[in-house]
């Protein structure tokens, strides 16, 4: 016999979990399945103790840049007290006793197992089958992706997960794939006193952003002694048990103490059986409409849809599906402003659609610049001020569809272009505001100013 649920949330990333959460408290029976821990990547390997890592690399950057400015200074790097922040106040040595509990203080019961779809109203869990009478949603994210390589899975290599929850640093690493995980793990680790060697399959760091942000991390990491190669074709890996050798197309072997493969995350969406509920077997994601509907019944939130692997596209598209599934009025999802952070040092942020980009959906580009070295705040800040904004106008429309933010706190000043590019804020209307000085925020108005006099576009 089933058990019966009214709602079934399979895979408690952190956007399912919140509609698992949130469904629960509204006063509906809900099950949340996951056979990790609850809370996903996010929490335990991904966004919160990674940044612990960068704030540390961050800090032996800033003392490091004390002589000339502020005196002199000697920094001893010491990876213990990052290891143990991690394990107590990020994941609680990675156990979820306390989300799970969290969970079921709102009403909400919890079942530890691998979730498979078995049509568009039960699951099965083992030898368990749930039936839901209202819902299921789907939020098992992705999974780790390794390129085969030849040599490479019968090697002891990292994913991020091992980078995170080392305790010992290797003195030499390998980090295969320049994107956002592996360039911001290659920097901590650099800073860290270990020696580093990026290899990218594509011809620049970054590949998805804009190439100024590629240029601008590759002469950052020249600087900090950080080996890049672009390019690259890997012909094989092997392990002798103490060391790396990975042999390229040309050029000589790069040799390390440890590997670290970033390649990135896929849906796997045959484990989860999706075809029973008519998704292809061979789909990349979850296809769901503007109301995060997959078909009749079935909702998903998360990477897995495609999105965004980003912590706040699941959140954005929770609150969706968890108005839609209550029957609520619903805000139609919209992605045209969805902001992006790498957390290097400089932070390169970006929204909306790149330069290429724009001029391949046929747009009218203009395109404004400003360099934060240049503004008053990055001539203040001196040491570490590398960076620039830059700005893609529809000349058409007079607004912005897209924009990069890179800086000491690039992030941090990419909100005001999100809500400029999300709003269609008119550019005339931007030219006039009034920006706080000196602030780094203030390098938009030159930006805006150098975009208007790129004329009608092109």
């Amino acid at each position: 016999m089933a058990e019966q649920a009214e709602v079934i949330v399979v895979g408690m990333g952190p956007g399912s979990e919140d509609v698992a959460e949130k469904l629960a408290v509204a006063g509906l029976d809900v099950i949340g399945i996951d056979a990790e821990l609850v809370g996903g990547e996010c929490p335990y390997w991904g966004c919160i103790p990674s940044k612990m890592m960068i704030r540390a690399s961050n800090l032996l950057a800033e003392a490091r840049r004390i002589p000339g400015m502020a005196g002199e200074s000697t920094v001893q790097p010491d990876w213990g007290p990052v290891a143990a922040r991690i394990r107590k106040e990020a994941t609680d040595d990675w156990d979820d006793t306390v989300a799970v509990k969290r969970f079921e203080d709102k009403g909400g019961r919890f079942v530890r197992g691998w979730g498979r779809l078995d049509g568009p109203r039960r699951v099965v869990v083992g030898d368990r089958t749930f039936e839901a009478s209202r819902a299921i949603v789907i939020g098992v994210g992705a999974r780790f992706w390794a390129p085969p390589i030849p040599g490479l899975a019968d090697t002891p290599y990292w994913t991020n997960r091992q980078a995170i929850e080392v305790e010992t640093l290797p003195a030499t690493l390998a980090v295969l794939g320049g994107g956002p995980i592996g360039v911001e793990l290659a920097q901590v680790f650099s800073r860290f006193g270990v020696e580093v060697t990026v290899l990218e399959l594509a011809d620049r760091l970054l590949a998805p952003e804009d190439p100024e942000s590629s240029e601008l991390l590759a002469k950052v990491f020249e600087r900090e002694g950080i080996a890049v190669r672009t390019s690259v074709t890997i012909d094989a890996v092997r392990h002798d048990g103490h060391r790396f050798t990975i042999s390229l197309g040309s050029g000589e072997p790069v040799v390390a103490e440890q590997l670290l493969v970033a390649t990135g995350r896929r849906p796997d969406l045959q484990a989860l059986n999706a075809a029973s509920i008519g998704v292809a077997d061979d789909a990349r994601v979850m296809p769901v409409d503007d109301h995060m509907r997959v078909t009749e019944g079935v909702w998903a939130v998360g990477d897995v849809t495609g999105k965004g692997p980003f912590t706040h596209v699941s959140m954005y598209q929770a609150a969706i599906a968890i108005d839609d599934i209550l029957g609520r009025p619903v805000t139609a999802a919209d992605y045209r402003a969805v902001p992006r952070v790498t957390f290097t040092d400089p932070e390169i942020g970006s929204v909306g659609l790149g330069e290429a980009a724009a001029r391949d959906q046929g747009i009218k580009v203009q395109v404004g610049r400003a360099q934060i070295p240049d503004s008053a705040r990055g001539w203040i800040h001196k040491a570490g001020n590398d960076g620039f904004i830059k700005l893609i106008g529809d000349a058409d429309r007079g607004v912005l569809v897209g924009a990069t933010s890179a800086g000491p706190v690039g992030g941090e000043v990419l909100s005001l272009l999100t809500l400029a590019v999300h709003a269609q804020v008119p550019i005339a209307q931007l030219q006039h505001m009034i920006y706080s000085y000196p602030t780094f925020h203030r390098a938009i108005q030159p930006a805006v100013e150098d975009l208007l006099q790129d004329g009608s576009g092109s």
